[in-house]
């Protein structure tokens, strides 16, 4: 595990509602986790976009060990030859909530508790462990709701929620209003500043994360 949480991480834990102990966007959290992923080998120069006959394909570059182990299966499958974003996120993404979700508890940002609903049938409550989803949560909203340009990070997170179509859920943290719907939706469509454009990784990490928006799109929020 690396010193450094990844940005899947960042964003599951922001996904985290801790008045229920629920994930938020379930119903396509493999795309989003997915997505993340995928920008995080972005970030640490081990992936990069390309365009071919009008749609996007991540290709694994550089050698070596990755900077982190949660990364190494989502590289091992774009190693053979570039992949479409879609087809991608399908393939690495149901894989993810399980390990993100145990890094999560092994940081001791949440904590895990197992017990028995109705003292019969087995389950499991999760409930914050650490101030670190509240910094997050101080980032995404100052982006949103203050205008402020985020980095990168915050700029590719807060395009994963509003995609998700979960930012609503967050009316106590971040009151929902146009304003906010609006600035969502500029963050899904690669809108996030300079800083978007400042470099090669930056400019990779927000084609995958677009095209992760255009595929999660098409699913249905249930």
């Amino acid at each position: 595990m690396s010193e450094d949480p990844l940005l899947v991480e960042d964003t599951l834990l922001l996904l985290f509602q801790p008045d229920s102990g629920s994930i938020a966007g379930e119903n396509i959290l493999f795309y989003v986790l997915g997505g993340a992923v995928l920008a995080d080998l972005a970030l640490a120069g081990r992936t990069e976009a390309q365009e071919h006959r009008g749609s996007t394909r991540v290709a694994a570059t550089g050698e070596g060990p990755l900077p982190d182990a949660l990364l190494d299966p989502a590289w091992a499958y774009l190693s053979p030859k570039p992949r479409d974003v879609q087809t991608a996120l399908a393939a690495i993404g149901p894989e993810l909530r399980g390990p993100v979700l145990d890094r999560l508890v092994a940081r001791r940002d949440l904590n895990r508790a197992k017990g028995k609903t109705l003292g019969i049938f087995p389950s499991t409550k999760l409930t914050l462990g650490s101030e670190r989803r509240a910094t997050l949560m101080k980032r995404v909203r100052a982006a949103l709701v203050d205008g402020e340009t985020p980095d990168a990070r915050t700029g590719a997170s807060i395009a994963l929620l509003s995609a998700s179509g979960t930012l609503p859920q967050f009316h106590k943290e971040i009151p929902w209003s146009g304003d906010v719907y609006t600035r969502g939706k500029e963050f899904e469509r690669g809108d996030w500043g300079a800083s978007a454009a400042s470099s090669a990784v930056t400019r990779t990490m927000n084609a995958i994360i677009v095209n992760a928006v255009i595929a999660a799109a098409v699913l249905p929020r249930t």
